[in-house]
């Protein structure tokens, strides 16, 4: 996708905007509005808003993960299972 095709002027979202509103819930393409030439603001419909932070979430427990694992933060999984058996068996 390519966001050159989805920059607009400020002017133009208040003009438009409850078009604006309308197609993005059918194209779920992002809106790049502009104040005085720069970009300031991305537009997007909410399903698009919650996926990118579902995904940022796997992202960071990803990275996390890592960081453990080059930190040698981490135990055996066969470790862990009989751990959790064990304090099973004691209650």
């Amino acid at each position: 996708m390519k966001l050159s095709n989805q920059v607009r002027p400020i002017s133009y979202l208040k003009a438009h905007a409850a078009e604006i509103i309308r197609n993005m819930g059918e194209q779920r393409a992002p809106l790049v509005i502009t104040q005085n030439g720069e970009a300031k603001v991305v537009m997007m419909d909410i399903e698009s808003y919650e996926q990118a932070q579902e995904t940022m979430t796997l992202l960071k427990i990803l990275a996390l993960g890592n960081r453990q694992i080059e930190g040698n933060q981490v135990e055996p999984a066969t470790d862990v299972i009989k751990r959790l058996r064990k304090q099973r068996k004691e209650f």
